[in-house]
């Protein structure tokens, strides 16, 4: 069973989020918040497997209602409504620790399965599609950490170069036939890689690369 955090300050939103939801018998929703403020303690007390967060609120947006969260080191992840894909909102989120983000116009079937998959532990958004933001706000970038750079000290050679393929959107099996390796071979090296750079996805893994020079915005 998938446990749902809903997170918008529109009571109809809600509402309709949540009917959409309790069609579905592997999900079901334990709390539903108006605002950043509440998200992040409801969050805290309720633990959900997913956060559906909107991020234009008042007060507390879901932004920084993301970082806090994430921050906090638990369990939940975020996936984040927002109204376009090239939107600075949805590159903030993504920085913030969000595992991914749809369309506010989505349909109802990618919603329930982008749910499941961030529930699953995978990151709904592309690679390349995280490319695309980070090249559009690369101005944004912020300075090489110490802590960043130390931990692409620890990687391998090979993982570098995996971890360069994936921040280039490419896909496991793409990296296989590149690198000359087999499917389960690239999987152990990211499971490595994301453990080396403290990374929940293959969203964060590609932020992490931008942040510390491997990869360059175009």
């Amino acid at each position: 069973m998938t446990t749902v955090l809903i997170v918008d300050d529109q009571a109809l939103q809600r509402m309709g989020f949540s009917m959409l939801m309790e069609q579905h018998p592997d999900m079901t929703v334990v709390g539903e918040a108006a605002s950043g403020g509440e998200a992040v303690r409801m969050t805290a007390e309720l633990r959900p497997d997913v956060v559906l967060m909107d991020v234009r609120m008042p007060g507390m947006d879901g932004i920084e209602a993301t970082r806090r969260i994430v921050e906090s080191g638990g369990r939940s992840r975020i996936l984040v409504l927002t109204t376009f894909d090239l939107d600075e909102y949805a590159y903030e989120a993504l920085r913030a620790g969000a595992s991914g983000f749809l369309l506010k116009d989505a349909q109802p079937e990618e919603l329930v399965a982008g749910i499941r998959a961030v529930a699953s532990g995978d990151a709904v958004i592309s690679p390349g599609l995280t490319r695309k933001l980070i090249d559009v706000f690369s101005d944004r970038l912020p300075g090489r950490s110490p802590q960043r750079q130390s931990r692409l000290a620890d990687l391998t050679e090979r993982e570098r170069e995996v971890l360069t393929a994936v921040a280039s959107g490419w896909t496991n099996s793409e990296i296989a036939d590149r690198l000359h390796l087999a499917e389960s071979t690239v999987k152990s090296h990211l499971s490595r890689i994301f453990t080396k750079i403290d990374a929940r996805d293959r969203v964060q893994a590609v932020i992490f690369a931008y942040d510390t020079g491997l990869v360059r915005p175009a």
